[in-house]
């Protein structure tokens, strides 16, 4: 995934240790991730979904949390179109907000990482709360993808609930 006149910089480069939880996390469940210099601006300061995967500016990266929604576009996606980036269907910007509260729990990160101060027009604390009292927008269709249970439907067969996860990408 390298990029034209990028900087590389060292894959285990990351002073934030919370960076670098959230991107082994990534790594382990099959998300790529790349650390380069991005010269360019970013839909979100020091990370770019490309290739089927992140590239992580760490000197640019403002809020850790970005990573998991970005992470999370990778892993709702099409598979047939991952590696054209990020998609702008609603739906899909509805499964990554899932997604990346889901991954949140799993690490055992507060709301406030993935849905922060500084993100979705001032509405990230709204978000956290909304996801913390069990508004799970954006949970059908990760169950539609068969990547959780909604919580209905996970206690009508016995299975575990929403946040909990039983793939972490869309195949």
């Amino acid at each position: 995934m390298a990029t034209p006149g990028a900087a590389e910089v060292l894959a285990d480069d990351f002073d934030d240790p919370l960076v670098s939880r959230i991107v082994a996390f990534l790594r382990q469940i099959g998300i790529p991730v790349e650390v380069a210099a991005l010269e360019d601006e970013t839909f979100l300061p020091g990370v770019l979904v490309a290739g089927g995967g992140l590239r992580v500016d760490p000197s640019r990266l403002a809020w850790p949390g970005d990573l998991l929604h970005e992470a999370g576009h990778v892993a709702v996606g099409d598979p047939a179109c991952r590696d054209d980036g990020v998609s702008d269907d609603p739906g899909e910007e509805m499964a990554a907000l899932a997604w990346s509260f889901a991954a949140a729990t799993h690490l055992g990160l507060d709301p406030s990482v993935p849905f922060h101060e500084g993100g979705y027009r001032g509405w990230g604390p709204t978000i956290a709360e909304n996801f913390s009292e069990g508004g799970y927008v954006g949970v059908p269709m990760l169950a539609m993808w068969g990547l959780t249970h909604e919580p209905r439907r996970a206690k009508a067969i016995g299975a575990r609930p929403y946040p909990h996860m039983l793939a972490w990408r869309r195949t």
